[in-house]
């Protein structure tokens, strides 16, 4: 079946067409829209702001993808959007179009978490992993750990109890005077900087447990960067130090992740899951276990409707739909989702 994504959760808007009879590979169109110019003027995302450029941006989004794929509207056969989490007024925007759509279609149409999309991001590469396996998530919003028995069957082993990572990258950003969206600014600076000139704790590696808490490490970066010069050299110099210390956060909970789970695959997903140490530091530590690192190509790390495509595909043809009525989830935890039994 042919099936149109929709993703809408916060500042990008993204629609895709996933073809699931096309060999080697289904997706067969996607764009992304993004929002940084209309936030960058307030430092962050403003939530009304987000909801309106949607309305303005989506069905124009819809037109374009569907003529890159060669496709008429009435050749889709389902719709997938994201249902939550996500900023409410955003996420109405996408249920809306994709309820419409689906009614006037005679579709059936399935609301995804936006998690398990970038959950599931990695399965759509050449060679994709097969459950079981465990799942790095890190986006702007989200840093967990998560045990993957099989789609839709998910343990949380666990979570940041403060900023996520992306999050720190871009307040740690922002306190450095780097431009909005700050985390690809500081990994970009990251690039120019002295290896081992500031060396940053490694927060709650000193003790058993999967969480995370990156709060500590944003204040300890604050302090360096008020005591120093502020050149542009200890800049750079200072964001390599705070990046190869959240890299080898990341890196410390995910062995022990793969211990407690009794595994040697480790997928990764999100948009630090871009991050260029972030992917070598894990493919080396994958590799010495015997095992593999799988990461979505760095286009869909981000917000994206590929995923969300791809994610509804495998719950519709399967069977799971929902009801007529626009209704989305802003906070929603992926444990409670239904297994996809075919796909396991």
């Amino acid at each position: 079946m042919k099936v149109l994504g929709i993703e809408s959760s916060c500042d990008e808007t993204g629609v895709a067409v996933y073809d699931t009879a096309r060999a080697g590979g289904g997706l067969l169109a996607h764009a992304v829209y993004s929002q940084i110019a209309l936030h960058a003027e307030y430092g962050g995302v403003v939530p009304e702001l987000a909801s309106r450029d949607h309305v303005r941006k989506l069905l124009p989004l819809v037109r374009q993808t569907l003529a890159e794929a060669g496709l008429a509207v009435g050749d889709i056969d389902g719709v997938a959007y994201t249902a939550g989490p996500g900023l409410v007024g955003a996420l109405l925007v996408g249920a809306g179009v994709a309820r419409s759509l689906a009614w006037a279609l005679d579709v059936p149409a399935v609301g995804v978490h936006h998690m398990e999309g970038h959950l599931l991001a990695p399965l759509m590469e050449d060679d994709p992993p097969q459950p079981p396996f465990v799942a790095l998530l890190v986006s702007g919003g989200h840093t967990q750990l998560v045990a993957v028995d099989g789609i839709g069957r998910y343990r949380l082993l666990g979570e940041t109890l403060d900023d996520a990572a992306g999050e720190a990258f871009d307040k740690t950003a922002k306190l450095m005077g780097l431009p909005y969206p700050g985390g690809p600014q500081l990994a970009a600076q990251a690039e120019q900087g002295t290896p081992g000139r500031f060396r940053f704790a490694r927060p709650m590696t000193d003790r058993p447990g999967l969480d995370f808490s990156f709060s500590g490490l944003k204040t300890q970066v604050l302090l360096a960067w008020q005591q120093s010069d502020q050149s542009p050299q200890t800049r750079a110099d200072i964001a390599r130090g705070f990046e190869e210390a959240v890299v080898d956060t990341l890196a410390i909970k995910c062995r022990r992740a793969l211990d407690a789970a009794g595994s040697d695959v480790i997928v990764v997903s999100g948009g630090v899951g871009a991050n260029r140490r972030l992917r070598a530091k894990l493919q080396d530590m994958a590799q010495a276990r015997g095992g593999r690192a799988c990461f979505p190509h760095p286009s869909l790390c981000t917000d994206n409707g590929a995923m969300i495509a791809f994610a509804g595909a495998l719950r519709l043809q399967a069977g799971q739909h929902d009801g007529p009525a626009v209704h989305v989830t802003p906070r929603w935890d992926m444990a409670s989702l239904p297994p996809v039994a075919a796909a396991t």
